[in-house]
């Protein structure tokens, strides 16, 4: 469940416990904007500064450094952004930064800091993409404290080129990781894309490790990336949905603002024993 500032958006952490989920995520770019990294770890850490007592994993922030800031200029040492909270201020992260923030939230599963390119990109530009994500993987291993309850992720990349896809697995295995995040889907490209490019990754991946899509997706994406040897994935549809009346049936989505639903006192889906339905 995405709980990107260390809670779930309009559920407290009881209603996350029921839906089933085992790991809450937390966002390493939200928090060290804000709160900041030093005052969460002076607070006891994630667990306690959002009441969460089970894994927490957090990404690495450096999605949302290309996707929300401004100015974003990347450079082998790490990357310069000006934040969208605090406006021309500008900040540097390195793969060791976001590591030791990681650190300071006391997460239970760390992401390698990575550069997510957007779909569609060029062949050279993802080429380097690759090449120096498996450089700041090594960085961010190098950095990470290694500890009993505590792993770190690798995240291949390689946009929707096979051929990079399965160097960046290679690259990344080589290394060794407590587990393999795929990054770069289910940003614009079609969900044929993206299945193709989990079943060209998964093959390169230890059977052991999890292996974890990242912000997938609909109920459809899941079952189709299980089907393709993924265990795990976190995003905001679910909660995002729930807040805008959108249900996911085995019947098919269902907008709950329509009128013809005001007085149906039927369950969602008759099938179902989940508390919603």
């Amino acid at each position: 469940a995405v709980g990107t500032a260390a809670t779930v958006k309009a559920l407290t952490m009881d209603m996350v416990r029921a839906t089933g989920t085992q790991v809450i995520l937390g966002n390493t770019y939200h928090l060290m904007m804000r709160p900041g990294g030093d005052l969460v770890e002076q607070m006891g850490g994630l667990h306690r500064f959002g009441g969460w007592t089970g894994p927490i994993l957090t990404d690495s922030g450096g999605f949302q450094v290309m996707s929300l800031s401004n100015l974003v200029k990347m450079r082998e040492e790490g990357v310069e952004f000006t934040s969208h909270i605090d406006g021309g201020v500008k900040h540097f992260l390195r793969p060791e930064d976001s590591v030791h923030i990681q650190h300071q939230l006391d997460s239970n599963i760390t992401m390698v800091l990575d550069e997510c390119l957007h779909l569609p990109t060029t062949r050279k530009r993802a080429e380097k993409n690759v090449d120096m994500v498996a450089r700041w993987a090594k960085r961010s291993k190098d950095a990470f404290v290694d500890r009993p309850g505590y792993g770190i992720f690798g995240i291949v990349q390689g946009a929707d080129y096979p051929d990079l896809r399965e160097k960046s697995a290679k690259q990344l295995t080589e290394i060794g990781f407590d587990g393999y995040a795929i990054g770069g889907l289910a940003v614009g490209e079609s969900q044929q894309t993206m299945f193709d490019m989990i079943a060209i990754t998964t093959p390169h991946l230890p059977t052991d490790k999890p292996r974890y899509l990242m912000g997938v997706g609909t109920p459809l994406d899941i079952l189709g990336a299980v089907e393709r040897g993924v265990d795990m994935f976190d995003c905001v549809m679910p909660t995002r949905a729930g807040r805008t009346a959108q249900a996911f049936t085995r019947h098919g989505t269902m907008n709950m603002k329509n009128a013809k639903f005001r007085t149906d006192v039927a369950p969602l889906d008759d099938k179902c024993g989940c508390p919603a339905c």
